[in-house]
């Protein structure tokens, strides 16, 4: 069976939902466009948008510490730079983040939503080219399908790929097939060649029900309990320009 990309996900707004993608144009060590564009901050950060630079997740709102994020489901048009926040099927709010006004907005939802979660107040941050990945290098990441379900066998519990955020989901490999595979290996997914930067390690994010919002899977302590350590997926960088999309074949 030939390994084939099974879904493409992209996460505008960091710790948020993600969008499914049918088709992406890459560019050459850069990350998915959009994806982490945006981030809400929790409390001072020292974040410069003239100097953008990595920093820790913990500094914004994330999964790893604020589940109920989940609960939320954003949308983000690149056309028009609108965000639309929806929550139990109902749309709670819709702002344009090229402008003040809605930035603001977005500012004054959090607020009021998440009063508990927050250690000063939220600021919507955006730097042109940067993301705000959890990685400093510009990467996407590869999450092997296979490797869930045997999760799922081991765990006797269902596991939503989603829990782990990748970008590239992809169907054919044998479990945990990528996890044997070297910094600085080559592959190609639809004739674009990639480069495998390193293993993915997991935190508490991926205790979080996609659905539900409860941490109801201990996921990093069932990785080290089975293997001896908490990686799960791959980060991958791009080599080459080019368009990524579902169905695509993967190979090694």
């Amino acid at each position: 069976m030939t390994a084939r990309v099974a879904t493409l996900w992209r996460y505008p707004l960091k710790g948020f939902s993600p969008e499914t993608l049918e088709s992406v144009d890459l560019e050459a060590g850069e990350t998915m466009p959009f994806d982490r564009a945006f981030a809400i901050e929790n409390g001072p950060s020292g974040f410069d948008p003239a100097a953008p630079a990595h920093l820790p997740k913990i500094k914004f709102l994330c999964l790893m510490r604020n589940a109920a994020l989940v609960k939320l489901r954003t949308r983000f048009d690149v056309e028009t730079n609108e965000l639309t926040i929806a929550e139990g099927g109902e749309t709670r709010l819709v702002a344009r983040l090229d402008t003040e006004a809605g930035r603001t907005a977005v500012e004054a939802f959090v607020t009021e939503r998440f009063p508990a979660e927050l250690r000063g107040a939220p600021k919507l941050l955006r730097a042109p080219g940067h993301s705000f990945s959890d990685v400093a290098k510009k990467v996407l990441h590869l999450v092997n399908a296979e490797t869930i379900r045997r999760m799922e066998r081991d765990l006797g519990a269902s596991v939503d790929p989603v829990r782990f955020r990748p970008n590239i989901v992809v169907e054919g490999l044998e479990a945990r097939a990528e996890l044997d595979w070297p910094r600085e290996m080559r592959l190609t997914i639809g004739g674009i060649p990639f480069e495998v930067v390193k293993r993915t390690e997991r935190c508490a994010a991926t205790t979080v029900n996609p659905a539900t919002a409860e941490r109801d899977l201990q996921i990093p302590r069932h990785l080290m309990q089975t293997l001896g350590h908490t990686d799960c997926g791959i980060y991958v960088r791009v080599l080459e320009p080019g368009r990524l999309s579902l169905g695509d074949a993967l190979v090694v």
